[in-house]
């Protein structure tokens, strides 16, 4: 109950933030982001893409998700915001496979806080015990456990894991959640400490920021 409370008041915080983006640019320090070695292209040309590395295990991802949830809906409409589950060898790809089958599902919108929720608050191991993601899939209302399975051990979700991957060598993820905006800047909770906690608010403005500079230089 009590981790739900501070969810909550996370949430509380991060919504009253929705104001910061009419807000004067902030200069940013070094140490808030680094620069990729290498620019990778983007899916999405025509808008500032930006994508959060994660795994549904990650601690850090999990207590990111209420606030990046918050600035995903006043986001800029030239943004386009995609997940991509973190793969670095075959231990992590069942993370990625569950992500990828709720998306071919359509249901991430409904399921994809219920598995950060099972695995944090209910400590279940979605990502590593196939029984426990199979009772945890028949519990789940409207999702049909014979199509998951089958879409679970699917090719196109095979390839969107192995894509996945890809991803991870290419932007040299060494760490989760890690945010990459347009395939040039990468950022997260981590560059925004202030003391022994992430100040989240700080973090929104510097992930507008960095849209910012990629809007002007678009331009």
């Amino acid at each position: 109950m009590l981790s739900r409370l501070v969810r909550f008041f996370a949430i509380a915080v991060a919504v009253s933030m929705l104001g910061v983006a009419a807000a004067p640019a902030q200069s940013l320090s070094d140490k808030e982001y680094r620069v990729l070695p290498a620019q990778q292209p983007t899916e999405t040309p025509d808008k500032v893409e930006v994508l959060e590395f994660f795994q549904y295990s990650c601690g850090h991802c999990y207590d990111l998700e209420p606030n990046l949830s918050a600035w995903k809906k006043r986001a800029p409409k030239d943004v386009a915001f995609r997940y991509v589950p973190t793969v670095w060898d075959e231990s992590r790809k069942p993370q990625a496979r569950l992500f990828y089958t709720l998306e071919a599902l359509g249901l991430l919108d409904s399921l994809h806080d219920k598995v950060y929720e099972a695995i944090h608050e209910r400590q279940l191991k979605l990502y590593s015990d196939r029984a426990a993601l199979d009772r945890w899939v028949a519990a789940q209302p409207g999702l049909d456990a014979k199509k998951f399975a089958e879409t679970y051990d699917s090719f196109g979700v095979n390839n969107k894991v192995e894509r996945a991957a890809q991803l991870t060598r290419n932007y040299r993820i060494t760490g989760t959640p890690t945010v990459i905006v347009n395939g040039k800047y990468a950022t997260g909770p981590a560059n925004a400490v202030v003391g022994n906690s992430v100040d989240y608010a700080r973090f929104a403005k510097i992930l507008d920021e960095l849209i910012a500079r990629e809007r002007k230089e678009r331009k």
